[in-house]
């Protein structure tokens, strides 16, 4: 089994990376990344959905309350509903980083196709059983 190496980028360095490649000030580019961080953060927490196409989709979703179980002591336990945020990839991201593909041939991958406008047709719905008996187990 091969480790490994991931390393973990900071804000900071990020700041730093896109303030030599745009020739703008760290501290310009601290601000617009915040700002940005802050905006996401915030109509999130209002419950709406951000989608940044080709990137992904955050989006607010309820968990519903639950009975989980201690597995050191094995004590039900009542787990309170909440609010968790999701976030789907999105195509490019998708086939950078899951099917590890190039910049380059992202951008000649072809675009996903939209269905067409025609009107679905109706799904085929399986049979109906057949009346039970009175008093039959079936």
């Amino acid at each position: 089994m091969s480790e490994s190496k991931t390393k973990t980028i900071t804000k900071r360095e990020l700041v730093n990376r896109i303030a030599e490649e745009t020739d703008q000030t760290k501290v310009a580019v601290r601000d617009v990344i915040q700002r940005f961080l802050d905006s996401i953060v915030d109509e999130l927490s209002q419950g709406n959905r951000l989608e940044f196409r080709e990137f992904g989709v955050f989006e607010v979703r309820e968990r519903a309350a639950r009975l989980a179980q201690n597995p050191k002591t094995l004590e039900k336990v009542e787990v309170p509903a909440k609010r968790v945020v999701k976030f789907k990839v999105g195509r490019v991201m998708r086939q950078r980083v899951c099917d590890e593909i190039g910049p380059e041939e992202v951008a000649d991958a072809p675009a996903p196709v939209e269905p067409a406008s025609e009107p679905a047709t109706p799904r085929p719905q399986p049979p109906t059983p057949p009346p039970t008996k009175p008093g039959s187990p079936f």
